[in-house]
């Protein structure tokens, strides 16, 4: 839902016009632009987009890894980038994040056990002291408690981004950002880590921001989509977004979704959209619109249409449908599609197989 029909009761994380880079001094170039975000407890926010639109960026700077050049990231009511020593680790265990790559985050010299003990109580930590927790954890993510005295090598890839999440719930956070958690994995695998996902959130209340470039993935999990674009939200809304996109970004990228059979397949490589530029820099995106160089509707292919290399559009909202319902926010000129009836935005979407 839009940030502005979020209540502060159920807000669990928000960023705020957050723009942010890599380099030091005031100068250095950014590769976030004005990001607003907002998600709620209990609520799923994916954030879409090819490889270099910014997502990852995104989320180090929401689990307190990158201090952003502007803006401001809010943990409820806190500022985590106010916070400063102790303060600032202790908001941090409040945000957890699951890493695309679980192997490279658990140490290979510590048993599972250790892992999530240490995770638990990270100043004094002792394995046995937290046996029950451990146990309670693992089982969380459907794994067997017997299984703690084992080391990461002796786990499944599937297996080893279960240990992830569990050390993730370890702290019992209000927030989980979960950074491409499910790309090397195989479709029955990812399908399971999915609806564990479901079952954590149903059982725990947390909220999720969820990273990835699978836009069926996508579809399946998140309330909300968020189409990021040379660090710039393009387009936001419910899922709806992947079956009427109002950008032409997001129509490029929904299809390049393979289709076999006359039906919706996976989706693997959205960065091999029709139209693709490698050269493309969030550091310098275009004037204007982003964009425009790749649109298909744009000034290089209709005429007419020079405010799109002049003005870059705002992320304006453009309808709605009531409170808690489907609408629609999209920084465009020229928007690809009209509101849509009732009917139309009730329709479910498609999941996986």
């Amino acid at each position: 839902m839009p940030a502005a029909e979020t209540s502060v009761a159920t807000t669990a994380l928000r960023a705020v016009d957050v723009s942010a880079g890599y380099g030091t001094g005031r100068r250095a170039p950014n590769v976030l632009h004005s990001v607003d975000l907002t998600v709620a407890a209990s609520r799923t926010v994916g954030v879409v987009g090819e490889s270099g639109s910014g997502k990852s960026t995104l989320a180090r700077v929401l689990v307190g890894q990158l201090r952003p050049a502007r803006g401001q990231v809010l943990l409820k009511d806190t500022d985590i980038w106010a916070q400063r020593g102790a303060d600032l680790r202790a908001v941090r265990r409040r945000i957890q994040l699951i890493p695309q790559d679980p192997y490279a985050s658990l140490d290979p010299r510590m048993t599972i056990r250790r892992a999530l003990a240490e995770a638990i109580d990270p100043d004094g930590y002792r394995a046995n002291r937290h046996r029950e927790r451990v146990a309670e954890l693992l089982r969380t993510v459907a794994l067997d408690p017997d299984v703690a005295d084992r080391y990461p090598h002796e786990f499944s890839g599937g297996q080893r981004q279960r240990i992830a999440i569990a050390r993730a719930l370890a702290v019992e956070p209000e927030v989980i950002i979960a950074d491409e958690v499910t790309s090397s994995l195989d479709a029955s695998v990812q399908a399971e880590i999915l609806n564990l996902l479901q079952s954590v959130q149903a059982q725990t209340g947390v909220g999720m921001v969820f990273i990835t470039h699978d836009l069926s993935v996508a579809n399946y999990l998140c309330d909300e989509i968020c189409v990021l674009y040379l660090g710039r939200i393009v387009e936001r809304g419910s899922n709806q977004v992947l079956f009427r996109p109002d950008h032409p970004y997001t129509r490029l990228l929904v299809e390049s979704i393979p289709v076999a059979g006359g039906s919706r397949a996976e989706v693997t490589a959205p960065g091999a959209a029709p139209g693709g530029d490698e050269s493309a820099d969030p550091s310098r995106p275009p004037s204007g619109c982003p964009f425009h160089p790749r649109c298909p509707v744009g000034p290089a292919r209709v005429p007419g249409r020079d405010i799109c290399i002049s003005e870059r559009p705002p992320l304006a909202t453009r309808w709605t449908d009531g409170p808690g319902g489907a609408y629609r926010a999209t920084a465009c000129h020229f928007p690809l599609d009209t509101p849509p009836s009732k009917a139309a935005t009730s329709t479910n979407a498609a999941s996986l197989d």
